[in-house]
């Protein structure tokens, strides 16, 4: 099956402008015959705290729409992640505050008044909204699943809540078990370990991972292909933005580890006919699963 990154340079809060240059993008991959097509971290807005209001997208989301009529026009799949907006009531929020982690101190998070762009968002008001970092997985214009990202870096914490679960997402037409994951969870074998342990067939990790941590995420990504055996699509994004820099070198990488193509440091498109199946035979030769002694690891 052919996969495909595109490496881009996320323009910070320019929605529209990067939508448009990651179809453009995308449809270079699809005329190279991409089936999978894989997006940096929020690719439509970058980190864009300072307009998250603006930024964030409740579903049904009107650039998730904008993707899905692009993946059933050309019948193929996208996975990415956007900022998504989520409001709730009081009942809602009591029920699942411990879901939250943002604040030490579970006092001073019913006082937390988040600051955007000069508006106020009281956490324990009545419709009060809820921002996630949301993965998304595009099937021929359906959308097959969703992942909210459970492992947050620094500032993420402060902006986002936590996703509570980590399941591979079932694609219908293709039969298949995407492994998604969201840039520093790869940092977490567990993460990884657990989608491969539900049946994914393939991972892929949607992230923005910063300078310079280069030579961390080129062992990582090979990393998580290695000890799991499956193929590992990992798609980051190169440019700068407040705070940081990118350095790209998004991979496409076998269920041996081995790097079939490396985006470098450039925008562009890269495409690799993965073989899927070899991971049946790889496991044989290398029964990790097998031989996995779970009663000592807890």
């Amino acid at each position: 099956m052919k996969v495909a990154c595109i490496q881009i340079d996320v323009l910070h809060c320019r929605k529209q402008e990067n939508l448009e240059k990651a179809l453009h993008m995308a449809l270079e991959a699809v005329t190279k015959g991409a089936e999978i097509i894989v997006f940096p971290e929020v690719f439509s807005t970058g980190f864009c705290y300072e307009e998250l209001d603006h930024s964030a997208e409740s579903l049904p989301s009107p650039t998730l729409e904008n993707l899905a009529c692009f993946s059933g026009a050309n019948n193929c799949i996208l996975i990415g992640s956007i900022i998504q907006k989520v409001i709730e009531d009081d009942e809602d929020v009591a029920e699942n505050e411990d879901n939250n982690e943002n604040e030490e101190n579970a006092e001073n998070e019913k006082n937390e008044v988040l600051e955007n762009k000069g508006s106020k968002i009281n956490k324990e008001s009545k419709n009060a909204a809820r921002y996630y970092n949301l993965g998304f997985c595009l099937e021929s214009g359906i959308l097959a699943g969703t992942y909210r990202k459970t492992h947050l870096f620094k500032k993420e914490n402060k902006y986002f809540y936590k996703g509570n679960s980590i399941e591979p997402i079932s694609l219908k037409k293709q039969n298949l078990k995407i492994g998604l994951e969201i840039c520093y969870e790869l940092r977490f074998p567990e993460v990884a370990r657990k989608l491969a342990l539900a049946g994914s067939d393939l991972l892929v990790t949607t992230a923005a991972f910063p300078n310079p941590k280069s030579e961390h995420w080129k062992t990582l990504v090979r990393a998580r292909a290695i000890e799991n055996q499956i193929p590992h699509i990992a798609c980051n994004r190169i440019g700068s933005a407040p705070g940081g820099s990118y350095f790209g070198n998004s991979m496409i990488v076998d269920s041996l580890g081995e790097v079939k193509a490396d985006a470098g440091d450039e925008e562009r498109v890269i495409v690799f006919d993965i073989d899927l199946s070899a991971k049946d035979e790889i496991r044989k030769d290398v029964p990790v699963f097998r031989d996995r002694r779970v009663e000592l690891y807890s």
